[in-house]
């Protein structure tokens, strides 16, 4: 019988949690290595948003569509995972445009309903002002970031892997192969190592001379302290992006990916929390708790780099910006590739070679 094969993940956010789940359940040998603990550094600040929606092509909606059924395997297979499909309502558009989303993705088989003022105060009886016409997708949901990576990680734990509060100092190579890292704690060997750490990631792989390319823009959000019932989902008006956590806590950007803290961020957060508390009927006793400023890992073309590095054995990257809806499809998919070998289709455009046009 083969022994198990050894792999690191560097990093603890979603998608680094995932693929250590996976792999763990696959049968391998996983320890994951991340300075910032269980949760990572980019999944805490995410607005957690799982949709396939937006103006993307069809082929990153098929992944995006293909991650949020996984998301449904992966919540029977771990049960309790904090995860609801709770809907989310839209006119973050002009009319005109807002249209031709809906007509596009209604065209791709996305479950999109046209609503007007009535409609989408019974979908958001606490909106104050119910936009005139929007879209509606109740099959889009959230998962709570910190808390999903964390059960993702426990139950790796569980089962066999090891997970190490450490600095990667750099990756270790032997003729051209990655054969471990160097960290806080010493050498760690493996067979393959997985380069899972958001913003991060860039340095970790400049150690072993390759190259991604990736912007970090911050995205402020606002955080309430928990507070009665106001939103049944996820709301996305104009300049305006709203959900309430599990906890009862309103957590608001000016985008879904957070807006731009500006010169005074504490300034930004007063003014946004404003805003949001404006736009709730039964909001007057909502305080604003804290916000937060979330740096996001965002390849320069938008979309994920998934897979091994071009010329370099061993050695796997996974680093994208849509981590919480890609999560699920992203772990298998990785899984199935690191020990068999096996890329899935849906992966195609996104590898690393791409940008080596």
């Amino acid at each position: 019988m083969a022994a198990a094969k050894q792999v690191i993940v560097i990093g603890a956010g979603i998608i680094g949690a995932s693929i250590a789940w996976h792999l763990t359940r696959a049968g391998a040998q996983v320890t994951v290595v991340s300075e910032s603990g269980a949760g990572g550094v980019a999944t805490p600040n995410s607005f957690a948003w799982i949709n396939a929606s937006w103006g993307n092509p069809e082929i990153y909606f098929r992944l995006r569509a293909r991650a949020m059924a996984e998301w449904k395997r992966l919540a029977k297979e771990l049960p309790g995972l904090p995860l609801a499909w709770c809907g989310g309502l839209c006119w973050d558009l002009p009319a005109d445009r807002l249209e031709a989303y809906a007509a596009e993705h209604s065209s791709w088989g996305y479950g999109i309903e046209r609503v007007g003022r009535e409609r989408a105060a019974q979908i958001e009886p606490n909106l104050v002002d119910p936009p005139e016409f929007a879209v509606y997708v109740a099959e889009e949901g959230v998962a709570e970031p910190v808390a999903t990576a964390r059960a993702l990680l426990a139950d790796t734990e569980r089962h066999g892997a090891r997970v190490l509060a450490s600095t990667v100092s750099a990756l270790a190579q032997t003729n051209g192969r990655t054969t471990g890292v160097d960290t806080s704690h010493g050498l760690i060997a493996a067979d393959e190592v997985v380069i899972a750490a958001g913003v991060g990631s860039p340095d970790i792989a400049a150690t072993a001379g390759v190259k991604l390319p990736i912007e970090t823009p911050p995205g402020l959000i606002v955080h309430s302290r928990p507070h009665k019932k106001l939103l049944n989902g996820l709301v996305h008006a104009e300049r305006l992006h709203v959900r309430q956590t599990a906890e009862g806590r309103i957590i608001a950007g000016s985008d879904f990916a957070g807006g731009d803290p500006g010169q005074n961020a504490e300034a930004t957060a007063r003014d946004l929390f404003a805003v949001t508390k404006a736009a709730l009927r039964g909001a007057e006793g909502l305080t604003l708790d804290f916000h937060t400023i979330g740096y996001r890992p965002h390849p320069i073309d938008g979309f994920p780099i998934i897979g091994r590095a071009a010329g370099m054995d061993g050695l796997y990257v996974a680093v994208m910006h849509s981590g919480i809806t890609l999560a699920p499809a992203v772990g298998l998919f990785a899984a199935r590739e690191i020990l068999d070998g096996e890329r899935d289709p849906l992966l195609a455009p996104y590898g690393l070679g791409r940008f080596a046009q």
